[in-house]
């Protein structure tokens, strides 16, 4: 009997081991190709082999060195979309912070009346308010510039609030109060006491809120529509792609999207450690 279990286990393993692989194949093989493209020497825009037959890293090396500022001008796209993502992370992070830990520890008219309409807006889409946010925004004069896109990914940042406020619930309130009786203030107390001892939910926010705004393509491309010299990354690699430029710049999309894809892997794999404490140390009921 036992064995004919673990002759069971074995079996189902197996076949669960087989499901995997192939999963794991179809999901990597797209990435595999796209990085043997980038450093392909072949004259053609489409190939069906996925290793080239010569190989270069001219695709790369023309990224960075012919520019047209009419056409594609990736080292200004690249420039844009990181100081957009920079900026959106940082503001992004101290409001996401600061309302989860109002939320966690404060208690005040109304408190759970805002946190379930926080919840509810939060099931929308937020395309689905583009039209609204592109009119606002005109009015105030912030389209066609990054500045705008700055607004719109850091405005209303802190309705994601749920799994910050649930890793703040799981922090001792004795701290708090230790604090207090100290002669500490609620604001000495949030940045000197609970964000030192808050690092993999912080770690957490700040991937989050980066990540976010540096592959959006969405109200990118909404506000952004003409001025190439304030495009992103996502809107430049759309238009190398474009039919008109398809033909001259495949190969060094192909290669741009293998650049823009090390900041955040490189982010993810120094921090991962944090993110997994900070996503299960905030999935807490509170």
């Amino acid at each position: 009997m036992i064995k004919s279990y673990k002759l069971r286990r074995n079996i189902s393993n197996a076949i669960i081991y087989v499901i995997l692989t192939i999963l794991c194949l179809i999901w990597i093989m797209p990435l595999v190709w796209l990085i043997m493209t980038s450093f392909s020497g072949e004259g053609v825009v489409y190939s069906t082999n996925i290793i080239p037959s010569s190989w270069t890293l001219d695709n790369y090396i023309k990224l960075f060195t012919e520019v047209d500022p009419s056409k594609v001008n990736y080292p200004r796209w690249f420039l844009n979309t990181f100081i957009v993502a920079c900026f959106s992370c940082v503001i992004s992070t101290l409001s996401v912070l600061m309302v989860s830990y109002t939320f966690s520890r404060l208690r005040f008219k109304s408190r759970k009346k805002i946190i379930n309409i926080g919840f509810i807006l939060g099931m929308f889409p937020g395309f689905l308010t583009m039209v609204a946010i592109y009119y606002l925004l005109k009015i105030m004069g912030l389209t066609q510039n990054i500045v705008g896109l700055i607004v719109v990914y850091s405005a209303g940042a802190g309705l994601g609030f749920a799994i910050s406020k649930g890793f703040f619930d799981t922090v001792p309130r004795a701290l708090d109060e230790a604090a207090t009786i100290d002669g500490a203030t609620r604001n000495q107390i949030f940045w000197k006491i609970i964000l030192p001892m808050s690092k993999p939910i912080v770690v957490y926010t700040i991937l989050t809120s980066f990540t976010g705004p540096w592959a959006d393509f969405i109200f990118a491309k909404l506000l952004l529509v003409d001025q190439v010299d304030q495009y992103t990354i996502a809107i430049g690699l759309w238009r190398m792609v474009d039919k008109n430029y398809i033909n001259d710049y495949f190969h060094q999309f192909c290669a741009g999207s293998v650049i823009v894809a090390v900041p955040i892997t490189a982010l993810f794999l120094k921090m991962q450690k944090y993110y997994v404490e900070g996503v299960t140390g905030g999935a807490v009921k509170g």
